[in-house]
């Protein structure tokens, strides 16, 4: 199964306690130990309050789950944690997430299946837009939290009796998809402190992706010197060249975006499509920017583009015939710019959009079509669901 850098070894069925696969899987704090009592934290939370251990002490059970925003896995497991939440709310059971990633220690190719980051604002924008209900705290600066319970993944689950002890530790079930499940090892758990009997299995392996510690914030810097380096390039274009690109002979999906340097909306919004490139381009996604300036200006254009580390193709129009070329591209296109359209690999228009650009929108369309790996079924499914609610 191919990997990719950041993610733990997904142990989606059950596996001896103590496999090589496991024995890799591991935090760089230790991982809470069955029995120990539930340490504090005073975290904020997507609803503007100060959440503290203290506020769930009439709870019978507490779960406390760490999750992130840019994890597929986590992504995969909001709906159950939103179900587990909703289940057990009026039965005495409470339910924390915190999110332990410091968004400055996550290269934006780790963000390859998500809209955002994990900030806190952020969060507020995950949460909204899923429709979570449950406690949702930020642990990203200090990750105080994070250093006490030494979560292994995102997600993993901690389970405590009603004297804060831990009785459960690992995984929430598992398997990635939620059709295949056969063990629900949380919600066992859960069944099994609020009858006051001990939990069958006290620990489970977790399957997610690695915690983005603030001391491992190294990657990033080398992710930013690499694309610092990286060559940009600037490319006429005429009618023929348009007509090609309109087409989408890439193979990919395809971000194309139309912009001039005295577009203010146009290079205001050019580092969210930068960034956005960065985060999926490992995913069969591309960018091509076209710049509708002036011929004779396209030496300020190039230099603007590597201001910007525009390592993506980059054309500007051939010639002074704006709206011939613009019609070679599309006679459907309008006139003003930005202009911004994103075609599948057959050509056909998954989102367009005449002016400032939504940049959270783009990011939802590409990633409601790009296709599932094998690594996360499912992911598709996720984005397309909330795009038609």
């Amino acid at each position: 199964m191919r990997m990719r850098p950041f993610l733990l070894l997904a142990l989606l069925a059950a596996v001896p306690a103590q496999s090589p696969a496991q024995d890799r899987a591991k935090s760089d704090y230790p991982t809470l130990a069955i029995g120990t009592g539930a340490p504090p934290f005073a975290l904020p939370g997507v609803d503007g309050k100060t959440h503290k251990l203290t506020d769930y002490a009439k709870a019978k059970v507490l779960a406390v789950v760490f999750e992130c925003n840019s994890c597929p896995v986590s992504q995969l497991y909001e709906s159950r944690i939103e179900k587990l939440y909703q289940d057990y709310k009026d039965k005495g059971v409470a339910l924390v997430a915190i999110n332990p990633n410091n968004p400055n220690s996550t290269r934006l190719d780790e963000q390859a299946y998500s809209d955002v980051s994990d900030s806190l604002d952020d969060m507020k924008i995950r949460a909204a837009y899923r429709h979570l209900d449950y406690p949702y705290l930020y642990d990203g600066d200090k990750q105080a939290a994070a250093m006490k319970y030494g979560p292994v993944a995102t997600p993993h689950i901690f389970i405590f009796d009603r004297d804060r002890k831990l009785r459960y530790q690992g995984r929430i079930d598992d398997n990635l998809q939620e059709s295949l499940v056969k063990s629900q090892d949380a919600r066992s758990a859960i069944e099994a402190l609020l009858a006051g009997q001990a939990v069958a299995v006290a620990t489970t392996p977790t399957a997610g992706c690695s915690t983005k510690w603030v001391s491992n914030s190294a990657g990033v810097a080398e992710e930013t010197a690499r694309e610092d380096a990286a060559a940009v390039t600037l490319t006429e274009a005429g009618a023929d060249e348009l007509k090609k690109l309109r087409a989408n002979p890439t193979g990919k999906m395809l971000l194309v975006n139309f912009w001039a340097t005295w577009c203010g909306p146009c290079t205001g919004e050019f580092p969210d499509l930068v960034a956005t490139y960065h985060m999926y381009r490992n995913r069969g996604f591309d960018l091509v920017t076209v710049s509708e300036n002036e011929p004779a200006e396209k030496e300020g254009v190039l230099k603007f583009l590597e201001r910007q580390h525009a390592s993506s193709r980059n054309l500007v129009f051939a010639t002074s015939d704006t709206s011939g070329l613009q019609e070679a591209f599309d006679h459907n296109m309008g006139a003003a710019v930005p202009f911004t359209v994103v075609l599948d690999v057959n050509g056909d228009v998954v989102y367009q959009e005449e002016g400032a650009l939504d940049i959270l929108a783009v990011r939802r369309a590409i990633l409601a079509s790009l296709p599932d790996d094998k690594e996360y079924p499912g992911m598709q499914a996720y984005w397309s669901a909330e795009l038609k609610n």
